[in-house]
Parts: structure tokens; C-alpha cells; sequence
């Protein structure tokens, strides 16, 4: 079976960003965006367990949130207000739920990538 994973890299100082918060919504058409999980990041940068898994894993359009802002203040990184990378949104598709996916973010407070891993 398929599921979702994540993990974010703190690519300013070469490390897991530890603690940082993140939300998943699903995204159904006509619908409010709907709240699935939320938690924060562990020591290593990565959610503790899938984000989706099994029967909870579907096809769809799936929103995952980060508050890049609030993670980089509180390593007492100097922001402009309102900070340039605050909260990194990330929409994608999922086509094929038996598959894994992982949604990697690299983050900066300047700039953020990411890529569909395995």
C-alpha cells in the first residue's frame, strides 16, 4: 500500500529542521480545504509517521503547510516583517495512492524547492 511522507532540511544552516510545524489538508472540489494531520517535525527533520497511509491514502489534490516563518525565529534568525518565507504551501497530486510519495522541503528564510522523492 501507498502512503505520504515528509521531511524538511534546514538548507541556511546545513540541517533537519527540527520542530517545525506542518499541516495537511485535502482539496476537494467545491469544498473547504479539509485538515487531516498536523504536528511538527522530530529531531531529524521528519514527521514521526506517515502523514497518509492505507485506506486514509487517496487519490486527490492534498495541500501540506509549513510554518517556515515561526521555525526560523525561533532559531533567532533575524526576519523582515512580514518575513519573506513565511508559511510554505505546497499543492500536489496524488494520481496513484498505492504508490509512496515523499514531499521533501528544502527551506531557507530566502527561498524553499521541493521534489516528489521515494
Amino acid at each position: 500500500m501507498g502512503r505520504l511522507t515528509t521531511h524538511v532540511l534546514n538548507t541556511a544552516e546545513g540541517l533537519p529542521a527540527a520542530a517545525m510545524g506542518y499541516a495537511l489538508y485535502r482539496l476537494d472540489e467545491g469544498q473547504a480545504p479539509r485538515l487531516l494531520c498536523q504536528g511538527a517535525t522530530n529531531h531529524d527533520g521528519r514527521a514521526q509517521a506517515p502523514l497518509l497511509e492505507g485506506e486514509t491514502f487517496l487519490p486527490g489534490v492534498y495541500e501540506l503547510v509549513f510554518d517556515a516563518g515561526a521555525y526560523f525565529a525561533t532559531r533567532g534568525q533575524a526576519l523582515a516583517q512580514p518575513a519573506f518565507v513565511g508559511q510554505v504551501v505546497l499543492r500536489f497530486g496524488i494520481a496513484d495512492a498505492t504508490q509512496h510519495f515523499h514531499v521533501p522541503l528544502l527551506v531557507s528564510p530566502w527561498s524553499w524547492s521541493t521534489y516528489r522523492g521515494s
